[in-house]
């Protein structure tokens, strides 16, 4: 071995050893069940997997406006109205919890919405289907938000901090969408001959798509076992999908409609309800964007998009006026206390940063 090989090799062993030693104690706070928080050291593949699945997570949320704001001015009654509104501005809120938490890893928002706008970055393939009548609304609420929550209550324990916390909130407000949209499909079911069966229509068309939501077979999930391994998920694909089917019948027995799966029944020995075969096919077409209204959805995103530049232009300017102004204001109180000491204790602020 020369010299030089000798001292190439020494440098690649020195860098190794801490690498290895903040892998140890990262490794270990997961298998603890401790938060990974933003200034945490992590893995570099732990970093752009939470950044992919809080993308994704955020990108579905602000695309899953869409199909119900679409019903706002048609909805039948003044309550009914205000209910979808409700729902509506909180979707926009948990895109922008989720948008905020991507941000802590080191993901520019501006960066995951030209990726989703450009179609480098998925959303959930359930909002790329119409909502052909009043039903659907009810039946995304009771289907879709219901298999949301069954899917992301267990992200309230994700192993990284922000994301984990955003969801607390996310799922009480979803548990509640969830409830409204059950009300609806129930009012319905209960109405007139027509009502009930608007009410099974959406149902049936409903059903599958919102099967699929919980992404492909584990046999066939590319992310799902790193994901839990590092619990950032907390159990696989069908492990939810069965949870929800499980969860669903019984509802759907009390509001007196059918699911649309003659393969449906239960099963003595497995303790789960059996279901019919997903059309997988149909999925990943959807995902690849050719699904009823992919992109009907998605040049309507890029419009709001561009139509909403001005306001953003102008928060930006307001920021930084806001921000010069109070750095002169700092600077003539400086300078009417010469010898002052203006150091700050841990924990004190100015009046710019406590609004910042």
């Amino acid at each position: 071995m020369t010299a030089g090989t000798a001292e190439t090799t020494t440098a690649t062993a020195g860098t190794e050893a801490p690498q290895a030693a903040l892998e140890a104690v990262f490794d270990a706070a997961v298998a603890a069940d401790e938060r990974i928080e933003p200034r945490d050291w992590m893995p570099d593949a732990y970093r752009a997997g939470l950044i992919r699945q809080i993308a994704q997570h955020a990108h579905s949320e602000i695309i899953g406006m869409q199909p119900e704001a679409n019903w706002i001015t048609r909805a039948p009654s003044l309550r009914r109205k205000a209910i979808l509104m409700a729902k509506v501005q909180d979707e926009a809120g948990h895109g922008l919890y989720l948008y905020s938490a991507a941000e802590t890893l080191g993901a520019s928002r501006d960066e995951l919405l030209d990726k989703l706008h450009s179609g480098r970055q998925k959303y959930s393939s359930i909002f790329n289907y119409p909502t052909l009548t009043w039903a659907d609304v009810g039946a995304i609420g009771w289907l879709v938000d219901g298999a949301a929550i069954t899917n992301q209550v267990p992200l309230c324990r994700c192993s990284y901090g922000p994301y984990a916390r955003a969801m607390v909130r996310v799922c009480k407000e979803e548990s509640f969408h969830q409830r409204q949209g059950y009300e609806a499909l129930l009012a319905l079911s209960r109405g007139t001959e027509a009502q009930h069966a608007m009410a099974q229509d959406a149902v049936n068309r409903w059903w599958w798509p919102s099967l699929m939501m919980f992404g492909p077979p584990d046999d066939e999930s590319t992310h799902s076992a790193q994901a839990m391994a590092w619990k950032i998920k907390r159990h696989s694909n069908d492990e939810l999908r069965q949870r929800f089917v499980d969860i669903a019948v019984p509802q759907a027995e009390s509001l007196g409609l059918t699911l649309p799966d003659p393969d449906l029944k239960w099963n003595e020995e497995r303790g789960h309800y059996d279901f019919g075969p997903i059309d997988w096919a149909e999925f990943w077409d959807v995902l690849k964007g050719n699904g009823p209204c992919n992109e009907q959805r998605l040049n309507k995103r890029r419009q709001a998009h561009e139509d909403g530049a001005w306001v953003r232009d102008a928060a930006a300017a307001y920021a930084q006026k806001h921000q010069q102004h109070t750095g002169h204001q700092a600077e003539d109180h400086a300078g009417h206390e010469p010898g002052h000491d203006t150091g700050r204790t841990a924990g004190q602020h100015t009046d710019g940063e406590a609004r910042a």
